[in-house]
């Protein structure tokens, strides 16, 4: 007697992954912000870097690092915390609160950079702006991120970018960082491949 052949199971589909800017990638990003940065803020004088904890802060200490390396001149770099700044904390689970570091000399009448990795929605950005009010008086605030995936629900832009990457809501964007996660990477994760 034969048996029916059973229906073969397609394997489930796999989200499709794109590299956007492998390890070898990034420090040239890293450079061209550094060099925006000097040229828009005439040398970076009076300037202060705070990075927006995750990947914001390691990003900070390498512009530092880059325009230092350039210039030959050092820019305070310090980390601005944002998490009880955040509009989702009553949906989301309990998060630890990091700690902010303020440079020496603080932030009064000088011009503060905020950097982080991705800028999406705007929402952090208005945190860490809500949060950069309670440091003290900056006599300007720019924003530097390493990508601008679009997609913002609030008027915010970035100062300097690093990489545009058009994207649609169902996509997101993962940086990874050798400091943090053991390699430099930008990934684009789309929706699930056909």
């Amino acid at each position: 007697m034969a048996y029916p052949s059973a229906a073969r199971s397609s394997p489930p589909p796999q989200p499709s992954v794109k590299v956007i800017l492998a390890s070898v990638d990034l420090p040239r990003v890293v450079d061209r912000i550094a060099h925006q940065i000097l040229e828009k803020t005439q040398g970076a004088t009076d300037t202060v870097l705070l990075g927006i904890p995750t990947r914001g802060a390691p990003l900070a200490r390498r512009l530092a690092a880059r325009i230092s390396a350039f210039e030959g001149i050092s820019v305070p770099v310090g980390v601005l915390d944002i998490t009880l700044y955040r509009d989702d904390l009553r949906r989301h689970a309990t998060r630890a609160v990091g700690p902010t570091e303020v440079p020496a000399g603080g932030i009064d009448g000088r011009r503060v950079i905020l950097v982080d990795d991705v800028l999406f929605s705007g929402r952090t950005v208005r945190a860490a702006l809500d949060a950069l009010g309670d440091l003290g008086r900056p006599a300007s605030v720019q924003l530097a991120v390493l990508v601008d995936r679009g997609h913002r629900q609030l008027p915010i832009r970035a100062d300097y970018v690093g990489k545009n990457i058009p994207t649609a809501l169902a996509e997101s964007v993962k940086v990874t960082l050798a400091e943090i996660d053991g390699t430099d990477e930008v990934r684009l994760y789309g929706e699930e491949a056909r």
